[in-house]
């Protein structure tokens, strides 16, 4: 398994931080967003893909991920900040518009992003996580499967747990031998495990069962059977909330982190959906 990627990459300042971003190709642009504990590699089969089809494909290392800086605080890590870097980078590139693809962490951002600023994206696929209303009303066995979520509240504990044996409790919550060694490069680095958890304590109001607002564009969600950290109905129960337009799409025998372990058949998904739908603007 690589550990690198051999894509284009700079250094874009926003929101008072510098992202590293990976922009490659020409044509309207694709932005991709990443998770916990994944860095832009995660997309690394999607962006030539992509690219090949004629778009401008932005993958950012989201703040305290991959090159990017790590802010210290983790308020700095807020749900807030995160859309609002997602918001900066669009005015840094100069573009209006986008069509955004957000995975796990990546879509928590994503939707927060299309229900705070919808006018600023043509279409949006979501895969493995559905809105976030829907996240926290799935009941039961979601409150199970994200067990971690409230692990990850307490200090100093979950950084010990992942890194015990040199990453062996991550591999094991993680269930992706695939992916162990970009994580274990990307998390070596001083700050980056204790950054990617932040998310989660600097967000625990995400678990509270409110009405977050419908999604004003189209919506694409993906989910894969195999995934051990959502359940269906979190993803399929998205479609009430999401007013102009709703697809889905059942990955069967393929596991959470589906842009690696089934990339043809995600990859067949994207371009299918993302053709469909025409930005409302010009570059």
């Amino acid at each position: 398994m690589e550990l690198t990627t051999a894509f284009a990459s700079r250094r874009v300042c926003v929101n008072g931080i510098t992202l590293n971003v990976i922009d490659e190709g020409q044509g309207e642009p694709v932005l991709l967003l990443h998770g916990f504990p994944d860095t832009h590699a995660i997309w690394r089969h999607q962006i030539p893909a992509l690219v090949k089809a004629g778009y401008r494909v932005i993958a950012p290392d989201l703040r305290g991920c991959g090159q990017s800086d790590i802010p210290r605080s983790k308020w700095s890590y807020r749900l807030t900040n995160l859309v609002a870097d997602v918001a900066a980078l669009l005015d840094a590139l100069e573009l209006r518009q986008v069509r955004l693809v957000g995975h796990d962490w990546g879509a928590v951002i994503s939707w927060a992003f299309v229900l705070r600023h919808p006018e600023r994206v043509a279409c949006y696929v979501a895969l493995s996580v559905g809105h976030p209303t829907c996240y926290a009303r799935a009941g039961l066995l979601q409150k199970l499967k994200g067990y971690y979520t409230l692990v990850f509240q307490l200090p100093w504990l979950p950084e010990w747990l992942l890194k015990l044996g040199n990453f062996k409790g991550l591999a094991l919550l993680g269930g992706s031998p695939q992916e162990m060694p970009q994580w274990r490069k990307a998390l070596s680095e001083p700050g980056r495990l204790t950054a990617g958890i932040n998310y989660y304590r600097a967000n625990p109001d995400l678990l509270l069962p409110v009405n977050r607002g419908d999604a004003l564009v189209p919506v694409y969600g993906v989910w894969s059977t195999d995934d051990h950290f959502l359940v269906e109905s979190q993803m399929t129960r998205s479609q009430r909330y999401c007013k102009r337009g709703w697809s889905y799409t059942r990955l069967d025998n393929v596991g959470h982190w589906m842009t690696v372990e089934a990339p043809e058949a995600v990859n067949a998904l994207l371009l299918s959906y993302l053709e469909r739908h025409v930005p409302s603007s010009t570059y």
